[in-house]
């Protein structure tokens, strides 16, 4: 059992670890900025322009999600330790002050998980993307069911999402899709899951009840504004428009407000067909196309560095970064951080949280030019 002596140093410990968090947030910074952007919604006129409005907001609420859990943090423990010093030696409150200690030391722990989002770009929205790999049918449900993982991790951790493109598999499930993900550091959280993603299973599709090994690519671009410097010449593109597939009533059938862009040079295809006015379906390809160029001059400069450093570690869809195994055994299990678990349900039913943080601190572990590499599908 607890005695006080172990309680104090518990409580010490946790102050010494908010107090760190606050220098690490710089919180004179973050609260100047957040009183200027006030000051800027409070301006006649804000809400005029709507999308300008709508990325100050957004501003805004990151701001106060980083700063109001620390301040709450560092007040509970503070009230904490004040109790403790007046409890004295009353053994009769031991037990729920300690229950107290370890809840806030897990708050504490949750919080301590943002400073590893602090990559480039980690803060911002994302277009997470699903590709069934080869295998027919089994890997366009397997594509399916990795849509509804990521959507159920999505609900739970209260992010919002909107289907951007959608190519449906011939007989069931899904050839590939893009969402967008917006909320707090989409991008860093979702980016940890790029790579090859590989199921086992007795397939439902076929008749004699054989295993099979579907596989399936997932890749994750933050969305990027004009904030970023990307040349892209109108003479690189082609541009073709075509009817949305899936839902949509007559103005599906009847309208070619869908949009595909091909970038010449690199072959790099992205499409949308989300909204009902082609102008903005391709103001959303583009900025996925944008985002896909920054992202691919980043990996070249990564893999320079590897290959200088003599790192051997690759970050390619060739290589799996993921199994889960329904058959014979059952177990989910990453393969660059060793984490597994043999509850697949609950994984596949959106708990993927555990993955994602084990591959964060995992990360943290290497240096910046580090290349943590995969196993091979």
């Amino acid at each position: 059992m607890i005695e006080f002596p172990q309680l104090r140093s518990g409580v010490d410990a946790l102050m010494a670890r908010v107090e760190q968090i606050r220098d690490w947030l710089d919180l004179p910074t973050r609260k100047a900025e957040l009183q200027q952007l006030q000051a800027r919604m409070a301006r006649p006129g804000f809400w005029d322009d709507q999308e300008q409005a709508q990325a100050t907001v957004a501003r805004l609420s990151a701001i106060k999600a980083l700063i109001e859990p620390v301040e709450r943090l560092h007040a509970e423990v503070s009230d904490l330790k004040e109790l403790i010093g007046l409890a004295a030696e009353d053994t009769s409150a031991l037990q729920q002050m300690a229950q107290e200690l370890a809840r806030l030391e897990a708050a504490c722990s949750k919080i301590e998980l943002q400073r590893l989002l602090s990559r480039p770009h980690d803060d911002k929205n994302c277009f997470l993307s699903i590709h069934a790999g080869a295998g027919g049918t089994e890997s366009c449900d397997w594509a399916s069911m990795l849509l509804r993982m990521y959507t159920r991790y999505l609900d739970s951790e209260a992010y919002r999402y909107e289907q951007i493109d959608l190519v449906p598999g011939e007989e069931a499930g899904i050839r590939s899709v893009t969402i967008r993900v917006t909320g707090p550091y989409a991008f860093g959280r979702l980016s940890c899951e790029v790579g090859v993603h590989r199921l086992v299973r007795i397939s439902p599709f076929d008749s004699q009840n054989r295993r099979h090994t579907s596989f399936a690519a997932v890749d994750c671009i933050p969305e990027f504004e004009d904030d970023i410097e990307v040349v892209i010449r109108e003479e690189d593109l082609r541009i073709d428009f075509f009817r949305a597939s899936g839902a949509g009533g007559q103005h599906v059938n009847k309208v070619s407000s869908a949009v595909r862009i091909t970038h010449i040079p690199t072959g790099i295809v992205v499409q949308c067909q989300n909204e009902r006015s082609q102008h903005k379906n391709r103001a959303q390809a583009m900025r996925v196309l944008r985002g896909r160029l920054y992202m691919l001059e980043q990996q070249k400069r990564d893999a320079e560095l590897a290959r200088l450093y003599g790192e051997k570690g690759q970050i390619a869809w060739g290589y799996q970064i993921r199994s889960y195994v329904l058959q014979p055994y059952q177990m989910v299990k990453d393969h660059r951080t060793d984490l597994q678990t043999g509850d697949v349900q609950a994984v596949l039913d959106g708990r993927i949280g555990p993955f994602i943080e084990a591959y964060l601190r995992y990360r943290a572990r290497h240096q910046p030019t580090d290349l943590p590499g995969a196993k091979r599908a």
